[in-house]
């Protein structure tokens, strides 16, 4: 029994022996599948490796043949250095916006055009200025006030007086006659027009009053020393006192955008028989006028970055009497910033002219400004330079130096060393 007992264990340690051997067969065979399948893979990414290598364009040269030179580590120093001025200017371009222009046919219609100007005239008194506008539309502004500003200034500049009323002297709201008579006591005033009433209730009970009403006749007020309003009012001691001074006149006038001209000149317009006249104020004065001037600015509509306005600054000394002339050509033009923000204003050219008074007919002295528009506009839009863009132009800029720099580098040192191989077998010289 005991044998048997025996024989039945060793009968199964020599099984289980059979078992951890066809155990440890198959791990080394898994070992060497893996082995097989690793050893594929490294072959086969070897080759792909290899076929890679094959295609570099820069084949690398042993640091045991490297032959450095003076010349080449100049060359490489002017080169490193045109390289990063070249990109940081690249880089500047990248951060600010540029501008694109473009020209397109004008069809915007019915709009109103905004003229700045600031223009001093250093022999011409305030109260002899005034300025006109008119247009090819047949629209007519004479003696425009609202939104311009005089300064009286002396010969040296300096300002006396700001006021934004124009020609005239304070009016007396209750002068003491009535037609040439005295004024009763519970009696409404109604002063003389001097001829020039368009009915027997018209009053004038101011001498700016009276001028206006001679104006619709087509009259010039030539003597308003004779008008007992502008002697109450003071009006002619006035212009006496501010004999000898200067005026600069800045503001703004609102027009129709359609050709046009607007002037300044001594005295007030008036219409007559389709002619602009004027009737010239300082007759008490001396018949010259000197019409010298400075336009500080001149521009039509907003202004925009970049802007130029040619005759900003512009200066015209003439003793003598004359009429200026400045032609110009406006160009509309809009204007959009990076934020998309659009602005719509004028550009300009200009074309001058003196035309002296003397001669016949004699032309009355002052400035003119004709204008008329362009029917080409010019837009111009801020935008920012493309990522793409920019790295394309960096990469331009090291390749082009670094090719350019190895040329010259090579060029240098080959005929360096042709020089050299000369004097040594004493062939150079």
């Amino acid at each position: 029994m005991e044998r048997r007992w025996c024989n039945i264990v060793h009968t199964k340690r020599k099984k289980r022996k059979e078992r951890e051997k066809q155990w440890r067969i198959e791990e080394n065979l898994d070992l060497v599948r893996s082995s097989i399948r690793l050893a594929q893979k490294t072959e086969t990414e070897m080759d792909i490796l290899n076929k890679l290598k094959n295609l570099d364009a820069y084949p690398k040269i042993n640091e045991d043949f490297y032959n450095r030179t003076l010349s080449g580590g100049l060359i490489t120093l002017f080169s490193s250095v045109a390289m990063f001025f070249l990109f940081f200017s690249e880089l500047k371009l990248y951060l600010n916006a540029v501008t694109e222009t473009r020209l397109v046919v004008d069809t915007s219609r019915g709009e109103t055009l905004r003229i700045n100007f600031d223009v001093t005239f250093p022999s011409l008194a305030c109260s002899l200025l005034s300025v006109d506008a008119m247009d090819i539309s047949g629209e007519q502004h004479y003696d425009i006030r609202h939104d311009i500003i005089k300064k009286r200034i002396d010969h040296l500049g300096n300002v006396i007086e700001s006021k934004s009323d124009g020609i005239g002297a304070p009016k007396i709201e209750k002068p003491l006659q009535r037609h040439g008579g005295r004024l009763d006591h519970n009696e409404t005033y109604c002063g003389s027009c001097f001829g020039a009433e368009a009915s027997d209730t018209d009053c004038c009970n101011s001498c700016e009053e009276v001028r206006e009403a001679y104006q619709k006749k087509g009259w010039a007020m030539t003597n308003p020393d004779l008008i007992d309003q502008c002697k109450r009012e003071g009006y002619i001691q006035k212009v006496k006192e501010e004999d000898g001074e200067g005026c600069n006149m800045h503001g703004f006038l609102e027009v129709n955008k359609v050709a046009g001209s607007f002037h300044f000149a001594p005295g007030k317009s008036f219409h007559q028989s389709g002619i602009s006249l004027f009737d010239l104020l300082a007759s008490f004065q001396t018949e010259s006028y000197n019409i010298s001037h400075k336009i500080n600015h001149l521009s039509f509509g907003e202004e925009f970055p970049g802007a130029f306005n040619p005759l900003d600054g512009a200066q015209w000394k003439q003793p003598t009497a004359g009429v200026y002339q400045y032609f110009i050509k406006v160009v509309p033009t809009i204007y959009t910033n990076i934020r998309g923000r659009k602005i719509n204003t004028n550009q300009f050219s200009v074309t001058e002219h003196f035309r002296p008074t003397s001669g016949y007919p004699q032309p009355l002295p002052g400035i003119f400004f004709f204008y008329d528009f362009s029917p080409i506009k010019v837009t111009f839009s801020e935008e920012n330079v493309s990522l793409l863009h920019f790295l394309t132009n960096v990469c331009a800029i090291i390749g082009g130096i670094f090719t350019v720099s190895g040329i010259i580098d090579a060029f240098v040192f080959h005929g360096h060393r042709a020089i050299k191989n000369k004097m040594a077998i004493g062939k150079y010289g």
